[in-house]
């Protein structure tokens, strides 16, 4: 699952505006894609006599869980000499990073409390916050930004004109309406696909295999219920994708689909017979005339090992008997796919050693070289 994280960001010690823009590059690399940035604000120390201090918020997408984010947060601290006071009295900090709101979750443990308790007593942070939040109200406190600000009593703080760019890399959306990622079972598909969509204002085309009833019985006996099992995928795909990419979605840059209609010629020409399979082609290639060609079609490679890793891992009952072989044959039918393939661009990427759910870093190397492939 995909959360959204806002971080209040402040340093009043050091080049304060330089610190505050490398930790942003080292959130963004350790915990999440930072897809906004407040302007910088300019406040006075409260509570001690000190320098001003610059503050910021930023927004971030992230799969880690808040204790998780929290314990990066503190690490990152430590790496700039910040140590945290026990008493809770204020001092002067080269790096102090805050947790404002998670989600809309309401957290209150020893380590953490969310949303922040004191945000609303802060300009430095609800001025920042204003920039970025989305939501009309703030989980727990059922008063809006605006609010809020209006509210409050420290005025000590304006904007600067300094700005820090995003650190994550755009994608030329100019040349970008729709993008396919695609693998074998148990790749990742549907998760990269949720993270660029999210990362960068896509829409997301999920296939949807839960819906199909025909998908477990073939687990359980796959020469009984080949033939309308993927007959089934076949008119559920061209419909999806039909609908989906000949309507304008004005809220979104482009489309994200964890799966492309090509997919169904793949796999039936693994599970079906011969006589079956000539009659599925037939149907398929009127289809296909119709359906519109991606911008990039990502090939995510995983050896048969990690995908059978992964498939035990998200823990699908009815794909737990699914056998190393049979993976095998699915690759090869992308393989050859993949050769012969010259009507559209094509980025294969082995991501086998990648875990680009659980580390950040692995995500930016994938998005690196997907960005290039658009931007060729």
């Amino acid at each position: 699952m995909i959360h959204t994280a806002y971080i209040g960001i402040g340093s009043n010690e050091g080049d304060s505006f330089e610190i505050v823009e490398q930790a942003i590059h080292e959130i963004h690399e350790q915990i999440g894609s930072v897809v906004a940035i407040s302007p910088i604000y300019m406040s006075a120390a409260i509570g001690f006599s000190g320098p001003e201090f610059l503050n910021a918020v930023i927004k971030v997408h992230t799969f880690y869980e808040p204790l998780h984010v929290l314990g990066c947060l503190l690490s990152l601290e430590a790496e700039y000499g910040r140590v945290r006071d026990v008493s809770g009295g204020y001092s002067s900090r080269t790096l102090d990073l805050d947790v404002l709101l998670f989600n809309d979750q309401h957290i209150n443990v020893p380590e953490l409390i969310v949303p922040h308790p004191r945000m609303h007593e802060r300009l430095f942070v609800l001025l920042p916050l204003s920039d970025v939040y989305d939501a009309q109200q703030i989980p727990g406190i059922n008063e809006s930004i605006n609010q809020l600000i209006s509210k409050c009593r420290d005025q000590q703080i304006h904007k600067t004109a300094k700005q820090i760019h995003l650190p994550v890399q755009k994608l030329a959306k100019e040349h970008l309406r729709y993008l396919v990622v695609e693998g074998n079972i148990g790749a990742g598909k549907s998760s990269l696909s949720a993270r660029l969509a999210a990362d960068y204002n896509g829409k997301q085309v999920l296939e949807r295999f839960a819906d199909n009833p025909f998908l477990p019985k073939f687990y359980d006996d796959p020469q009984r219920y080949a033939f309308p099992l993927e007959m089934s995928f076949l008119a559920d795909r061209y419909r999806q994708l039909m609908e989906d990419l000949l309507q304008v979605d004005l809220f979104s840059d482009f489309i994200v689909a964890d799966y492309y209609i090509l997919k169904s010629v793949i796999f039936a020409n693994v599970n079906l017979n011969e006589d079956e399979f000539r009659l599925y082609k037939t149907l398929f290639d009127i289809m296909y005339k119709e359906i519109p060609k991606p911008d990039l079609y990502v090939y995510l490679y995983r050896s048969t090992e990690s995908l059978l890793q992964n498939i035990k891992k998200r823990g699908r009952e009815y794909e737990q008997n699914i056998e190393a072989s049979y993976l095998e044959k699915i690759n090869a039918g992308y393989v050859a796919f993949l050769k012969s393939e010259s009507q559209m661009r094509v980025l294969v990427i082995d991501v086998s050693e990648l875990d680009f759910v659980e580390n950040q870093r692995d995500y930016l190397q994938i998005v690196d070289q997907i960005a290039d492939a658009i931007a060729q």
